[in-house]
Formats: structure tokens, C-alpha cells, sequence
């Protein structure tokens, strides 16, 4: 996702440095991005400093580590947004970490898949203070559309979070009304059709709903993050005396979706889990 994000920003005329230029992202060189170096260079180059990584431990890593982090290269003034979905706690002492060098942080992860980030149709949820958030505005209207600053730092992953227990739980409800069809001898499409015109009508009725039908199953979001992402709020919540049991048993499913070597397929895919623990397709 990070690649058509970058490619938004230089289309729009803004000069970016890039670390860890690879071959798939190569054309964003020949487009005007510089390549970097160093996380470190790349923050010593420029006055704003994205993140769009996987996981937490990679954030942490881009940052800090190794003396050739982002924290390495900042200098007073300067501003680190994190758009990567991670830790809401690791993400206030990641940014306790940056505002001691005299820097804002803002995190803010996204939704919207890769379709939305090449589109620069991204659903952006902000934490962070609001003269930051303002700052940082004009980029997110480059790569998004419907922006909101939610609260303070850590905000904008609790908020990202939700979003990821919502489609989670959507799809495992869709995959388990359309394996419910399928078994009972009815045409899925049709039933498919049929709940488009009432109240369980959704976008992911929708969209994959019909993946599941036809099942194509090429990734727009990997069901290997989104299981990080539940992941995370099966570990928030707890760390919160808080229980999300569905929540809990959807990124179960997700586990056994890897396990059977289904991490790389598309999130919608999770229906081939639940037909095999219904004993295997018919």
C-alpha cells in the first residue's frame, strides 16, 4: 500500500526520500522520488517522515534501531507520522520517544485496502496533537478522503482496531451465511442477491461476498495481517480486564486459516476455513 501512497505525493509535487528502494518500487525513483540510504538519511533529509509498515516490531525497528533509525536523523521541529496498523501502547511510547527530540508524532493508520490506496480513497484515522494534525492534513488529502483526527497519540490505532473487529466479524458472518446456503442446497449468488436488497445489505456483502462466491480470492488485504491486526485487539483487550469473545473466536479462525496455508490469500478467504471445519467443500 505504501507504494501507490508515495506515488499520490509525488504526483502531487513533493519531494520524497525513499528508504528501502526495491525493484517493485523502483519506478517511484524515476518519477522524482531520491533514494535513501538509511531511515536515518531519510529523516535527515526531510521535514515530514512517513511510516507505512507491517507490524509493530518493524516501527520500532525503523525508528530506533541500529543508529540508523528516523530518531537518528531528526532534528527539533520536524514531523513523524506512522500510517501502519500497530500497538495503540507501543505506538504513545514510540511517540513519548520522538517528542523528547522536540518532534510531533501523529499515528495514522488506515482502511481501505490497496484498491483505496491507489485510488487515494484511504478511510485515515489520526492521534495526535491537533497543530500536527493540521500539518500533516494537506498529505492525507493526497492519499485519502474521509479524515479524521480522533483523539491524542494511540487514538488513531484504537480507532483502526474497531474498524479491524467490524470486518473481521462481517466476514466471518458472511462466510458463514453463504456456507449456510451453499449446504442447504441453495445457489449462494442467488442468496447473495437476495440480502443485497435488505437489511444485512453491506460493503462486505458486497465486495466479498461475491469473492466468496466466485472464489477469487487474490489479496486486496491478506488474511495474515488482518490476524495481526485482531491479534492485537484480542492483546488490548485483555491488557483492559476487557472481554471480546467473538472477536476472540474470529482471529482463532484466522490462526487455523494460516495454518492451512491460506495467510497469503485475500481475508475474504476465511470461508475455506469454516468449510473445513465443516468437512471440506461438497
Amino acid at each position: 500500500m505504501g507504494r501507490p501512497m508515495a506515488e499520490h505525493l509525488i504526483d502531487a509535487g513533493h519531494t520524497l526520500h525513499l528508504s528501502r528502494v526495491k525493484e517493485a518500487s523502483r519506478h517511484l525513483v524515476t518519477k522524482g522520488g531520491k533514494a535513501a540510504h538509511s531511515a536515518k538519511a531519510v529523516a535527515e533529509a526531510s521535514d515530514i517522515i512517513i511510516l507505512m509498515l507491517p507490524d509493530t516490531p518493524d516501527v520500532e525497528a525503523v525508528l530506533f534501531a541500529g543508529g540508523d533509525g528516523v530518531a537518528f536523523g531528526l532534528s527539533a521541529g520536524k514531523l513523524v507520522i506512522d500510517m501502519s496498523s500497530i500497538s495503540p501502547v507501543a505506538t504513545k511510547d514510540f511517540a513519548r520517544r520522538i517528542e523528547a527530540l522536540g518532534c510531533d508524532y501523529v499515528d495514522a493508520p488506515v482502511s481501505g485496502g490497496e484498491v483505496g490506496a491507489k485510488a487515494a480513497s484511504l478511510t485515515i484515522m489520526a492521534g495526535g496533537k491537533d497543530e500536527a494534525f493540521e500539518r500533516a492534513r494537506p498529505l492525507f488529502e493526497k492519499m485519502g478522503k474521509n479524515i479524521t483526527l480522533v483523539g491524542g497519540v494511540g487514538d488513531g490505532q484504537t480507532a483502526k482496531l474497531a474498524n479491524q473487529i467490524i470486518v473481521g466479524l462481517t466476514i466471518e458472518a458472511v462466510s458463514e451465511a453463504l456456507l449456510f446456503a451453499k449446504r442447504a442446497g441453495a445457489d449462494p449468488a442467488k442468496v447473495r442477491a437476495a440480502l443485497m436488497g435488505g437489511f444485512a445489505a453491506s460493503r462486505i456483502l458486497e465486495v466479498h461476498g461475491e469473492r466468496m462466491v466466485k472464489e477469487t480470492f487474490d489479496p486486496g488485504f491478506r488474511i495474515r495481517l488482518h490476524r495481526k491486526d485482531m491479534t492485537l485487539a484480542v492483546d488490548a483487550a485483555r491488557a483492559l480486564d476487557l472481554s471480546l469473545p467473538n472477536t476472540a473466536a474470529t482471529q482463532q479462525l484466522m490462526n487455523a486459516a494460516v495454518a492451512n496455508g491460506d495467510g497469503e490469500r485475500d481475508h475474504s478467504a476465511l470461508i475455506r476455513t469454516l468449510e473445513l471445519l465443516a468437512g471440506g467443500p461438497r
